[in-house]
């Protein structure tokens, strides 16, 4: 059984995923299948071949081709998949989350604040505006840091 903490970062990676990619709807095969497809795209643009890929990123190619295809029991450890982001030029952070995994920094974050975390999620899912106001924020303010 999953303990309070395990639960509030699965929510927050099923809202995550679910707000950026799928606009609120089903998760789990979509997402799987986005990160397989990603992955596939990216080593087919970089030239690789699986065999070449999973040797870069120390990966059996036979587990590479289950990302690929949503075959694979589970998602890649948070190293893999930066090695995987590192290799085909993709940005690591965004591809855990598409990964269904959450950054070790980020789920600090989460426990830190475990007793706010299913408000703020309750509130987001009930209320899709709530939750577009509130990346729109950190957009616009990541944005303004560049600046």
């Amino acid at each position: 059984m999953l303990n309070d903490v395990d639960f509030l970062v699965n929510s927050f990676v099923d809202f995550l995923v679910k707000s950026k990619y799928n606009g609120l709807t089903s998760m789990e095969n979509d997402v799987n299948k986005q990160f397989g497809q990603l992955i596939r795209d990216a080593r087919k643009d970089k030239g690789y071949s699986q065999r070449e890929l999973a040797s870069l990123v120390s990966l059996d190619f036979t587990y590479l081709s289950k990302l690929e295809n949503n075959r694979a029991d589970y998602p890649p450890k948070e190293e893999v998949i930066r090695n995987l982001a590192t290799q085909l030029d993709l940005n690591p952070e965004e591809l855990i989350f598409l990964a269904g995994r959450i950054p070790e920094h980020d789920e600090q974050l989460l426990q830190q604040n475990y007793k706010e975390m299913p408000m703020l999620f309750r509130r987001m899912h009930e209320d899709p505006q709530f939750a577009r106001n509130i990346f729109d924020l950190a957009i616009n303010e990541e944005q303004e840091k560049k600046n």
